[in-house]
């Protein structure tokens, strides 16, 4: 009987072996012939798996980013009954990979993101990746400036000041600048997480000032 072979444990086995050669010598450094050796595999079982290095490298940013998302949804789920807020500020430290445990994740992710400005395909793989992290921000952002009991808006806060987009948007942009100055030493784990915090408190002030931030 042949063998069966669990390609999707291949792929993922391949991409692991794609994020740490990418770690050490970036991803223009990572050959499918480095990745097979790496991954204990053999050169024809990962063109099987993909055609071309670049489609390798775009399944490893969805493996990264999976588990980025996989990390995010599991620290929401397992408090079900923290606020709106404090939901919000996990999920945006964890997409910023500031715990020590992440830090080659972190750097992985920042290389994939300076080869993806000359990478039209891996900046596409990108581009997804964001606007889904966008998009989850955005309905934490919602949530939490609706105000509830314990959440930091407090209720009937006029939250209808706050457009969840535009700040879902910046933090994002945030949480990329604050993985980038913990990687080379400029802020620690702790100064970021304090930064973070305190730009989700005067997310918090924009409701009870009126519009804040808008120009009259």
């Amino acid at each position: 009987m042949p063998k069966q072979v669990d390609y999707e444990n291949r792929r993922r086995r391949i991409a692991e072996a794609v994020c740490v050669l990418a770690d050490a010598h970036g991803p223009e450094g990572v050959t499918m012939r480095d990745v097979a050796a790496h991954a204990e595999v053999s050169l024809g079982a990962v063109q099987r798996c993909f055609r071309t290095k670049e489609e390798m490298l775009v399944f490893a940013v969805d493996h990264v980013g999976e588990r980025v998302t996989e990390r995010m949804r599991a620290r929401l789920s397992e408090s079900p009954d923290q606020t709106a807020g404090t939901a919000l500020e996990h999920a945006a430290g964890e997409i910023a990979l500031l715990r020590s445990a992440h830090r080659a994740e972190a750097r992985v992710w920042l290389a994939f993101l300076a080869q993806a400005a000359i990478s039209e395909p891996l900046a596409a793989r990108l581009r997804i990746s964001y606007a889904a992290l966008q998009d989850l921000l955005a309905r934490l952002v919602t949530d939490a400036v609706r105000g509830g009991p314990g959440d930091p808006a407090g209720p009937d806060s006029g939250a209808t000041s706050v457009d969840p987009q535009r700040e879902a948007r910046a933090l994002l942009a945030l949480a990329d600048g604050l993985t980038s100055h913990v990687l080379i030493g400029h802020l620690s784990t702790e100064e970021a997480e304090d930064a973070l915090r305190a730009h989700l408190v005067r997310l918090w002030e924009h409701p009870r000032t009126g519009r804040a931030g808008r120009a009259e």
